[in-house]
């Protein structure tokens, strides 16, 4: 049989020596362009004011909640298309694969995401052969054979020939190099990926699983430490041609086809095996021997892998369905802290709601808050046309006196008590008291108070 001749070593930067040598104001820094009244008008219907704010507060903060689910559940969503794009184009894509002779490739994925397995030739093909099993089936059959080439090696050239064998398969290499100066370089690599790194860098050790300088005569042999596609290639660095005749003997191991509930030859089209969902059904793919007038001695095909669809829709629905139940414990956890914080009015404490409902009290005074519009209307005339009391013009000092004294929240009647252990006072007794009762947190500084005391003028 004819067999190609060896091919240069690739281009290098350097050529490799014989063996073996290796601008605008703040806001308030504007004056305004009219006076302004001292306090701002309330209406009577103080409550109301209050409810529709906190209606406002709570409607803002629903819609922001719904944003954020909505948004978690996009980019869930999002991170599960990327997850699954990367098992369908990345670790499940489409495959070139060589076979040497006696191969024997146990073709088994994860059921959960490859429904199918199918075949497809590359160029014409002969007796090779896919099968299906309900269950892997054993490696147990045991085939010798043996490889003879004599081959001539011009300088700087190699070759490799190319073998598939399973876990415990043996090679077996004689070897006798007619050269009494030069030494020839004969490797075993796993994959085309290691034959490319030590094609790139022929004298380095760690780029093959075995390098040996051969000359002479001699022998040795290797044991494959998993099922992968080995190269051995043999390589001339030296400046001048080289012969040697080589012989690999190879026990391989080859898995049991007498249980196929399957079988296609790829010769005929395409072929197919289903794989079923939680089953340990498998597909076997395997090559026949040395083929004459077959040069290279090895054979390609692509396998192309069918994505399970209906698993990843339910991924999506699943993935749906669980950021939503996160968001749901969290909103049980976020409205058990607010009810810590509603007070006897059924509102959401915070700093735009009163600390107490309005106080049922009839009586008007001129300090109260809750006069009415008019009252606050001819009070602002007053002190722009500059009216006195007891015929002294009212300061501005003397009147924010007599406020600071109203208590901060009904501004109905003094502030007579004081918190413990705070010690602020700024409230009526009664406030003070609803105070403790009701949220028990001092309206200055938010510390817990645990009594009030009034406070006696003598």
């Amino acid at each position: 049989m004819e067999e190609s001749p060896p091919l240069p070593f690739p281009h290098r930067t350097s050529p490799h020596p014989p063996f073996p040598h290796p601008s605008f104001p703040r806001p308030f820094d504007l004056q305004p362009p009219f006076p302004l009244p001292l306090f701002p008008r309330r209406s009577r219907d103080n409550s109301s004011s209050h409810r529709d704010l906190s209606t406002t507060t709570l409607s803002n903060g629903s819609s922001r909640i719904r944003l954020g689910v909505w948004s978690g559940v996009v980019v869930a969503l999002l991170f599960y298309f990327f997850a699954s794009m990367i098992l369908i184009i990345g670790v499940y894509a489409p495959e070139d694969t060589r076979l040497g002779p006696y191969s024997s490739i146990l073709i088994n994925p994860n059921h959960l995401f490859v429904e199918s397995i199918k075949v497809e030739e590359l160029e014409p093909v002969k007796d090779l052969m896919l099968y299906g099993f309900h269950k892997n089936p054993p490696l147990d059959d045991v085939i010798k054979w043996t490889d003879s080439h004599k081959v001539t090696f011009p300088a700087s050239t190699h070759k490799e020939w190319m073998f598939y064998l399973n876990e415990g398969s043996r090679i077996n290499i004689l070897y006798s190099v007619n050269s009494h100066r030069s030494s020839l370089v004969l490797v075993i690599v796993e994959g085309i990926e290691g034959l490319d790194a030590w094609l790139d860098n022929p004298s380095y050790p760690n780029t093959a699983l075995s390098l040996n300088i051969i000359h002479g005569n001699g022998t040795f042999q290797y044991e494959m430490p998993k099922s992968s596609s080995y190269y051995i290639a043999v390589g001339n660095l030296n400046y001048e041609v080289v012969e040697m005749e080589l012989k690999i003997g190879i026990k391989a191991l080859l898995y049991n086809t007498t249980e196929a509930y399957h079988q296609c030859d790829i010769a005929e089209g395409q072929c197919n095996v289903n794989l079923f969902f939680l089953s340990k059904n498998a597909a076997l793919l395997t090559s026949p021997g040395q083929i004459s007038g077959l040069a290279n001695g090895d054979w390609s095909v692509k396998i192309v892998y069918g994505p399970r669809w209906s698993v990843y829709l339910v991924g999506i629905v699943v993935v749906t369905l669980f950021v939503l139940l996160i968001n749901h414990i969290l909103n049980i956890f976020r409205s058990t802290n607010q009810e810590d914080e509603i007070g006897p009015a059924g509102l959401v404490g915070s700093e735009r709601t009163p600390l107490l409902v309005q106080k049922d009290d009839n009586r008007l005074s001129q300090g109260s808050s809750y006069a009415s519009d008019s009252d606050d209307e001819e009070y602002l005339e007053h002190v722009q046309a500059g009216d006195t009391h007891n015929g002294k013009p009212i300061r501005d000092d003397e009147y924010n006196s007599n406020v600071r004294r109203l208590c901060a929240i009904c501004f109905d009647d003094p502030r007579d008590c004081f918190f413990i252990p705070c010690g602020h006072c700024v409230a009526c007794f009664g406030c003070a008291t609803r105070i403790v009762a009701s949220s028990g947190n001092c309206p200055i500084c938010r510390r817990h108070t645990k009594k009030v005391r009034k406070i006696y003028s003598v």
